[in-house]
């Protein structure tokens, strides 16, 4: 499988090793550098492209894989505004977009947990529900895109909270994500609820970028020859 690499940071870097490493082919790399290979002519001679760019230049990149007619695998958080012009754009071309705020298998099972814990909880008022995030400290957007999806959940099943704020609350109705920038933390989310009574905690820590990029490969073989919108949860079956 031939794969564009849009982004070559230290993500881009890790998904380009664990590619060839299964045998696949790197046909563009692409950064701030050589814009050029995001023309249609360039482009379409590879099989798929995971976009691991900026919140600035992500919108843009994907639209260009639609063009091209390239699927796109997408990890880049802090552009989602767009994401239903995305959307919609991929089922008006007829191409196939995958979007995760996460592509480690470990934090879509984490996700799912979360999921059903906030189900659980929902009901009992006396339980207050925050959240805490650590990641390295070159990580551009706050809160991570991994805690807006773990918050998003806690708000559909929750009756007190209505939003999240990116801080410590004692508001009642908002949900507080504290985010926390450490070296060389790669990633870890927490999940607490307390009362009075006891505490409940969920954490996921991430030890490497290994699971974030073989995710994203692993989509990326998944994906290729799809039409469609997806998400981890399609190629995970979850």
């Amino acid at each position: 499988m031939k794969i564009a690499l849009i982004g070559y940071g230290k993500m881009g870097k890790a998904i380009e090793a664990i590619a060839v490493a299964k045998g696949h082919e790197i046909s563009h790399i692409i950064d701030a550098d050589s814009q050029h290979l995001l023309e249609k002519d360039n482009l379409q001679s590879a099989d798929v492209a995971i976009e691991f760019s900026t919140p600035e230049t992500a919108f843009s990149n994907i639209l260009k894989c639609f063009e091209a007619g390239v699927p796109v695998v997408s990890g880049t958080t802090g552009w989602l505004e767009h994401l239903p012009e995305v959307t919609a754009k991929c089922l008006e071309k007829h191409q196939a977009f995958l979007y995760a705020s996460n592509f480690s298998i470990g934090v879509n099972i984490f996700f799912e947990l979360n999921k059903k814990l906030a189900e659980l909880m929902g009901p009992h008022a006396d339980y207050n529900v925050q959240m805490e995030e650590i990641h390295h400290t070159q990580k551009k957007d706050a809160p991570s895109g991994t805690a807006i999806t773990l918050a998003e959940q806690i708000l559909a099943a929750s009756q007190a909270k209505k939003s999240w704020v990116n801080e410590g609350t004692h508001d009642a109705d908002k949900l507080g994500i504290v985010s926390k920038r450490i070296d060389p933390a790669p990633g870890t989310h927490v999940v607490n609820y307390t009362s009075t009574i006891d505490d409940i905690t969920i954490i996921h820590t991430a030890h490497s970028r290994q699971g974030f990029a073989s995710g994203a490969v692993t989509a990326a073989e998944w994906l290729k020859d799809k039409k469609g919108v997806f998400s981890m949860k399609d190629v995970l079956n979850l």
